[in-house]
């Protein structure tokens, strides 16, 4: 599937509220290592649009995704690439992509426009519950860490519900919580 709608609730945890979250639920207890390259034009043409473009690596595989703003979350659309396409990417060295392509061209990006500002790593446990997908994510980007709970799910209605509980059940209360592209960005030194 090249495209899916992405409906998740997020909040920022303290390292106390992540570890008894962890040890509560029945995570794994050595989490997976992705890693996010993240790209945008010199002008922030992306972040005006409401999106964000990067290429995940995730062991082997490298999945180079946009996220575009939809009415019942957001829409991604992927594009799988070899790790050479993605080195060239990393080198300024930007391959267009047929899907990411069209979709960029739809809002006057082209690759020639795109710049690679760096990258998020994340070490990632995840627990089917509820009809939901609880995540528990570490992140490390630049010199900055930071622990999230994510709650993904098929409709609003269970991702509200499951992500609710969860922080009742625990007493956290409900965090601003920008996307982790936008954390990046907030973080990059000048």
């Amino acid at each position: 599937m090249t495209q899916e709608i992405e409906i998740e609730y997020k909040n920022l945890l303290s390292k106390g509220e992540f570890q008894l979250i962890k040890t509560h639920f029945s995570f794994p207890q050595q989490g997976t290592s992705q890693t996010n390259y993240y790209f945008e034009t010199k002008d922030f043409a992306l972040k005006k649009h409401g999106c964000a473009l990067r290429i995940r690596k995730k062991g082997d595989l490298y999945t180079l995704t946009l996220k575009e703003p939809h009415a019942e979350g957001l829409l991604e659309t992927h594009d799988i690439i070899s790790e050479d396409i993605a080195t060239k990417w990393l080198h300024g060295m930007i391959i267009p992509q047929p899907n990411t392509s069209k979709q960029l061209a739809s809002k006057d990006i082209t690759g020639d426009d795109l710049v690679y500002f760096g990258n998020l790593t994340t070490t990632r446990r995840e627990l089917s519950y509820q009809d939901a997908l609880l995540v528990l994510d570490y992140n490390t980007y630049h010199d900055k860490t930071d622990y999230e709970l994510e709650v993904e799910a098929p409709s609003s209605k269970i991702g509200e519900r499951v992500f609710q509980s969860i922080l009742d059940q625990f007493s956290i209360p409900k965090r601003s919580t920008p996307n982790k592209i936008e954390r990046f960005f907030a973080a990059r030194p000048n």
